[in-house]
């Protein structure tokens, strides 16, 4: 049910993404999504590839600190105020927005990508007001049970 997403932690130094990037493309791996967030001293590179357990292990061979987290992978509608209604839920569960990032699906909905305090209970939640929750087989990105 949960997205297996690899999280990278990588020098704020030029060419350093593109060595990330380099290693998975040498191993064939798609990236379907991703985030990057930066500080002066190092960026954290969140992705959700086709293989992510295989670009774990390719990116520690290559020297870089990767690590696997689940994640909910929700669709949407595009519609004014949809993602407040997703969020007030989340809310009134008492759960926790970790953070977020987008996810294209499609011209009528989109998806986002969602880590919170309670995957279980956000999942339960957002099912309730009949979210789609996306499952990991629809983009091939999951290796492994969650």
């Amino acid at each position: 049910m949960f997205m297996k997403q690899l999280s990278v932690f990588i020098e704020n130094r030029e060419g350093r993404l593109q060595e990330v990037l380099k290693v998975l493309k040498e191993k064939g791996i798609n990236i379907v999504s991703l985030s990057l967030a930066d500080t002066s001293e190092y960026g954290l590179l969140r992705l959700l590839t086709t293989s992510p357990e295989q670009g774990r292990q390719a990116l520690r061979e290559n020297g870089f600190s990767a690590m696997l987290t689940d994640v909910l992978a929700v669709r949407i509608s595009h519609q004014v105020g949809k993602l407040q209604e997703l969020l007030g839920a989340i809310c009134e569960a008492e759960l926790n927005v970790e953070y977020m990032y987008a996810l294209s699906t499609g011209k009528e909905d989109a998806s986002i990508v969602l880590k919170t305090s309670d995957l279980h209970k956000s999942a339960e939640t957002l099912r309730k007001l009949g979210v789609e929750i996306v499952s990991p087989q629809e983009f091939a990105v999951s290796d492994g049970p969650a």
